[in-house]
C-alpha cells in the first residue's frame, strides 16, 4: 500500500518536474527495487548504529526505507557532498525552485532524515505556505536557511527550541507573523540580520505605540460606547430592538426627527397654549404631536395623566400612542387622522342633516364611554377640536384630566348641537359670545327656527321636525340650570329617539 501511494504521488509530479530532471529521483523510485539482501543490510546497520531513524520502526517497511534511501542519495549528491556513502553532512537545495518542493513532498525529513545531516539550505526557492515543519525532525542540525522565500504564518518557536544544536537560523525575506515579546528570548541566540525583512522580531517602538494607543484608545472607546448607549436609551430609544423599547415614552429628539425639527411645514394647527404637528415616526407611523407651551403641571402628574390616556379604546376617540415629558417640553402623541376638523367640514362640505346627526351620536357615545369607564377624563368637543375620520366618524382628539363636572360636559354638548344645526353666518355674528348665541336661538325657537337653521341642509318636512327636536335637546343641554339635572346617559336616550334608524352604526 505504501509503495502504491508513493507511486501515485510521483506520477503527479512527473508532468511538472520531468523536463528539468534528466536521470531524476523520480525515475529511480519508479524503476529500482530493494535488492534481495536489503533486509540483511538494514538489520546490520541497525546493529552497528541503533540511532538510525528507521531502526525504531517495527515492523520495518523495507520498500519505503529503500525509496527514502534513494531520495537521501539524490539529496546528498545535489550539493556534491564528497562521500555520500560514509557521510551526509548537508542538504543544499539553494536556488532550486523546481525541485525543492518535490523533495519536501516526500516527507523524507519527517521519517528518515539521516543523523549525519548538520546543515539544511532551502533558501531562494520562492516557497509558499507555512513554515516547513518537517525539517525540524532533523533535530541534530546546526544550520537552517529558509531565507528569500514567500513563507508566512507563525514561526514554530516551541519546535525550534527542541533543535538544541541550532546555531545559524536564517529566516530573512519572508512574511512570517510577528512573534510575541515573551517569545523573543529565543532569537537572541542568533544574529538579528538573519531575520531581516521577515517581520518576525517584535518592534519595541511599535509596541510602545500600540501601548500608548491602547491606553488612550480604551478610555475613548469606553466613553464613546457609554455615550452611544446613553444616546440610544435617553435620546433615540426607537433605534433599540423592539423588545427594549418603551413604546409609550417619546423623547424630544424623537419628536424633532419626526417633524423635521418642528418645521413650519409640519405644523398643522395652533391654539391657546398648544401647537400641533404632523410627524412620521422611525417605523413609518404617521402621528399627530400636540406640544403644550404651559407644560401642563409638573412632570409626575402629567405622566400619570398620559398613562391613563393611552388606555382609552373607543371608535370615536383618537388613539393615544404616548407622551413626552421633560424640563423643556410636554407633548402628547396620537394617531394621525388628518387635518379635517368638524368646523372645516361644516363650512366647506355643507353636509346633510343625517350626517350631522350621525356625528352628534358618535360624539355622545364617546362621552358615555368616558363617563362610565374614565369619569375623571374630560374632553374638548368644540367643532374646531373634533376631527372627522375618512369613514365619516367623528373623533374626539383632545382630553382634559380631572374634569369631573358632568354638567359642564352636558353644557358643552348642547353648544355643539346648536353649532352643528345653525347657520354659519349666525355663529360668526355671535363669535365669542356663547351666552348671546344660545339666547338668540332660544328666542326664535320653535316658530322662527328657519331663521337660524343652516339652509344648506335642504330639509324636508320630516327632517325639519327632526332638526327641531335636535335643537330642542341642544337648548336643554346648554341651559346651565337644566343641565345640572341631567346625565349623559339621559341625553343619549333623548338623541337616539329623534332618528332611531341612524343609531345602528
Amino acid at each position: 500500500m505504501a509503495s502504491i501511494l508513493i507511486t501515485c504521488l510521483l506520477l503527479m509530479f512527473i508532468a511538472y518536474f520531468e523536463p528539468t530532471l534528466p536521470a531524476t529521483v523520480i525515475e529511480d523510485l519508479a524503476n529500482l527495487h530493494p535488492p534481495s539482501n536489503f533486509n540483511t543490510t538494514i538489520v546490520s546497520n541497525c546493529l552497528k548504529n541503533p540511532s538510525l531513524r528507521y531502526c525504531g520502526s517495527s515492523p520495518m517497511d523495507l520498500d519505503a526505507i529503500f525509496k527514502f534511501t534513494i531520495v537521501a542519495s539524490h539529496l546528498c549528491n545535489e550539493p556534491k557532498n564528497p562521500n555520500c556513502v560514509e557521510s551526509f553532512p548537508k542538504i543544499n537545495l539553494r536556488n532550486r525552485p523546481k525541485i525543492t518542493p518535490l523533495y519536501l513532498s516526500f516527507t523524507f525529513f519527517g521519517k528518515y532524515c539521516p543523523i549525519t545531516i548538520l546543515s539544511i539550505d532551502l533558501s531562494n526557492n520562492s516557497l509558499k505556505g507555512t513554515f516547513p515543519i518537517d525539517v525540524l525532525f532533523c533535530t541534530q542540525i546546526h544550520v537552517l536557511d529558509l531565507s528569500h522565500n514567500g513563507l508566512s504564518g507563525d514561526v514554530p518557536i516551541q519546535r525550534l527550541s527542541c533543535v538544541t544544536n541550532l546555531t545559524i537560523l536564517n529566516l530573512s525575506y519572508n512574511h512570517f507573523s510577528e512573534i510575541k515579546i515573551s517569545d523573543s528570548w529565543f532569537f537572541r541566540r542568533f544574529n538579528s540580520s538573519c531575520f531581516f525583512n521577515s517581520v518576525i522580531l517584535p518592534s519595541h517602538g511599535r509596541y510602545k505605540i500600540k501601548a500608548v494607543m491602547l491606553l488612550l484608545g480604551l478610555p475613548l472607546v469606553v466613553v464613546f460606547t457609554v455615550g452611544g448607549l446613553w444616546w440610544l436609551c435617553f435620546r433615540r430609544p426607537d433605534f433599540l430592538p423592539r423588545v427594549l423599547q418603551n413604546k409609550r415614552k417619546f423623547t424630544t429628539v424623537m419628536l424633532k426627527a419626526a417633524t423635521n425639527g418642528f418645521s413650519k411645514k409640519n405644523m398643522v394647527g395652533k391654539g391657546d397654549g398648544f401647537v400641533m404637528y404632523r410627524g412620521i415616526l422611525r417605523d413609518g407611523t404617521q402621528v399627530r404631536i400636540e406640544i403644550y407651551s404651559n407644560n401642563r403641571g409638573n412632570h409626575r402628574e402629567y405622566v400619570e395623566e398620559c398613562k391613563v390616556l393611552v388606555q382609552l379604546r373607543h371608535r370615536n376617540l383618537v388613539k393615544v400612542y404616548g407622551w413626552c415629558s421633560n424640563r423643556n417640553i410636554r407633548a402628547l402623541v396620537t394617531e394621525w387622522i388628518g387635518r379635517v376638523s368638524i368646523e372645516t367640514w361644516l363650512s366647506e362640505s355643507a353636509p346633510c342633516w343625517k350626517h350631522r346627526y350621525k356625528v352628534l351620536v358618535g360624539v355622545l357615545k364617546a362621552m358615555c364611554y368616558l363617563q362610565e369607564q374614565w369619569p375623571e377624563i374630560g374632553c374638548d368637543i368644540k367643532t374646531s377640536s373634533l376631527l372627522l375620520h375618512e369613514n365619516g366618524d367623528p373623533l374626539i382628539a383632545r382630553f382634559r384630566i380631572g374634569e369631573n363636572s358632568t354638567s359642564n360636559k352636558i353644557h358643552r354638548f348642547g353648544i355643539l348641537v346648536l353649532e352643528m344645526m345653525t347657520d354659519q353666518t349666525l355663529q360668526e355674528e355671535f363669535k365669542g359670545d356663547e351666552t348671546g348665541f344660545v339666547e338668540y336661538v332660544k328666542m326664535l325657537y320653535p316658530r322662527k327656527l328657519q331663521k337660524v337653521i343652516d339652509e344648506r341642509m335642504k330639509l324636508t318636512e320630516n327632517t325639519f321636525d327632526e332638526t327641531r327636536q335636535t335643537i330642542c335637546i341642544g337648548l336643554t343641554c346648554a341651559d346651565h340650570q337644566t343641565c345640572q339635572q341631567l346625565s349623559i346617559g339621559q341625553i343619549y336616550n333623548m338623541i337616539i329617539k329623534v332618528h332611531p334608524r341612524t343609531n345602528t352604526y
